[in-house]
């Protein structure tokens, strides 16, 4: 008997029980679709992670004060305590531990270094129509270039504006589109807590991670002795941004930060530092390990259900031996061969499972064109080719059994049963 009249008789056996077979390939679509999908979301939950890391700049370091503080140059909430010594008061970030951080010989690693003060939220009014801008920060003109907010329209400040402390503003998407709609708000002027700043540039678009987190567009960044003398008062920096000569050094950098803050600080080796520093080239590495192993048990969860497929399978193709007998029966007795009805059984498991498998497939390719909770899944290729080998392999295991039980029988015997 050829192989193609192996299959005829296969997809003829599959044919005559319609609904059967349908049911039967249940099993693997969940699962072969629930795998896809799962890794999809998995994979575009880390892909938006990693976005929001590199909006932030991929190089650079984030140092921020490790201890309740007292707000704007109030006095600090906590200490640092040095081995076993006495509780030492603990120090706020300062612009003079920014400028020592910007000095070449103490870290020649930095290719920049821009001190923050961050209001968190501030009203900003125009011509009667108001915004609660989510974040304002007064800065320097590098904190553009090392959290990556290039300006779209207009342009940023420069060390000019700093030093005379001028009152001008770079403004995110959502707060000209809240204040000025459609017009261009380059020029005009905002009163922010009753004193007036001008806009003087809008950043371009960056989004949300979809997260849940703020927007990034609602943001304002001023001139920082701006922001000090009108609102915040001189006192604390609430961070200091540093920006790495380059991704492969932001390793050396965050040491030779290190080295001159506790220096500052008197911070001793056995002590504990009154300070913590954010390295995004780290935190990007741990997300991505993070996400793809939250990712890779999704996808074995899912797996789950292509093993209750094959189950299913094999307990079909047992109820479809049973039935069939007497044609087994029949066939070997008329000379069909053995492994022709093992090759029958075998092919019929495989089909069911294959077009299952496809099936599963083109629900997980229409379900990764829709987002769930901010999230976009991102198909991934190798997933695809995954969940249909096993498909396939569940086939062939699991319609095994059933298979050589049917190539097992013997003609009397199955001529015989009822």
């Amino acid at each position: 008997m050829s192989r193609l009249e192996i299959l005829r008789f296969a997809l003829r056996g599959l044919a005559a029980n319609k609904l059967r077979s349908f049911l039967t390939t249940l099993g693997i679509l969940i699962g072969v679709a629930a795998v896809i999908l799962l890794v999809a979301f998995g994979e575009g939950a880390s892909q938006s992670i990693q976005k929001s890391i590199q909006r932030l700049g991929a190089n650079t370091l984030t140092i921020s004060a490790s201890f309740g503080g007292g707000g704007f140059g109030g006095p600090a909430a906590g200490g640092s305590r040095q081995g076993n010594g006495p509780r030492t008061q603990a120090r706020q970030l300062t612009i003079e531990d920014a400028k020592a951080l910007a000095d070449p010989e103490q870290v020649p690693s930095a290719k920049s270094v821009s001190p923050v003060v961050s209001t968190g939220s501030a009203t900003a009014v125009r011509d009667g129509a108001s915004h609660t801008i989510s974040q304002l920060v007064g800065t320097y003109p590098s904190y553009f270039e090392a959290t990556n907010k290039p300006v779209e329209t207009g342009s940023y400040f420069v060390n000019d504006d700093v030093l005379a402390a001028r009152k001008v503003m770079v403004v995110g998407k959502t707060v000209a589109t809240e204040l000025f709609g459609t017009a261009n708000p380059v020029g005009e002027q905002v009163s922010l807590s009753g004193v007036p700043f001008t806009v003087i540039g809008v950043l371009k678009e960056s989004g949300s991670s979809g997260l849940g987190s703020q927007d990034a567009d609602d943001v304002a960044v001023v001139p920082l002795p701006a922001v000090q003398q009108s609102l915040t008062g001189f006192g604390a920096l609430s961070s200091i941004v540093v920006q790495a000569t380059g991704t492969d050094a932001t390793t050396s950098a965050q040491n030779e930060v290190t080295a001159v803050l506790n220096q500052r600080h008197g911070i001793t080796p056995t002590g504990t530092a009154d300070y913590r520093i954010l390295n995004q080239a780290t935190l990007q590495e741990t997300v991505s390990s993070t996400v793809g192993i939250f990712t890779g048990l999704l996808g074995a969860v899912a797996a789950i259900s292509l093993l209750v497929g094959g189950i299913g399978i094999t307990n079909i193709m047992l109820v479809t031996v049973t039935e069939r007998t007497r044609e087994i029966g029949i066939r070997k007795a008329i000379g069909a061969p053995r492994g022709a009805i093992l090759g029958q059984f075998l092919l019929e498991a495989t089909v069911l499972s294959l077009l299952g498998g496809l099936t599963g497939v083109l629900i997980a390719f229409v379900g990764t064109r829709f987002t769930v909770a901010g999230i976009e899944p991102v198909l991934v290729p190798s997933s695809i080719a995954l969940a249909l080998g096993v498909s396939v392999g569940i086939g062939l295991f699991f319609g095994g059994y059933p298979a050589n039980r049917a190539a097992k029988l013997r003609p009397i015997e199955a001529l015989r049963h009822e």
